[in-house]
């Protein structure tokens, strides 16, 4: 998703007005993908839980900079509908591991 979203950004011609919306988009996106793989390395359930609650609240934010990018003109739906259904899939995917992991804690 990360490489995704930045080759569709990279050869935009971006006024400089909407370049601060578009660096959080490739910023939220890359977050998830870093994220994540610390996850997969933690040394705890713990470690792995905050991690993954990471995760979801910047997949979340990537869903928003989507939206967000496409409301004001800068991308649009057509070519991000199949990024969006994979945003849409990672965060429906990390929030049951979310609350799997929670209920795994009580």
């Amino acid at each position: 998703m990360a490489i995704r979203i930045h080759d569709l950004l990279k050869n935009k011609k971006l006024p400089f007005l909407n370049r601060p919306m578009a660096n959080q988009i490739v910023r939220s996106s890359s977050s998830v993908a870093a994220n994540f793989r610390a996850a997969t390395r933690g040394r705890s359930n713990a470690e792995f839980y905050s991690k993954i609650c990471i995760v979801v609240e910047e997949c979340d934010e990537t869903q928003f900079w989507l939206d967000f990018l496409i409301r004001i003109g800068i991308l649009t739906n057509d070519e991000t509908s199949e990024l969006r259904n994979e945003v849409d899939q990672l965060v429906k995917i990390f929030t049951s591991i979310k609350k799997k992991m929670k209920e795994k804690r009580r």
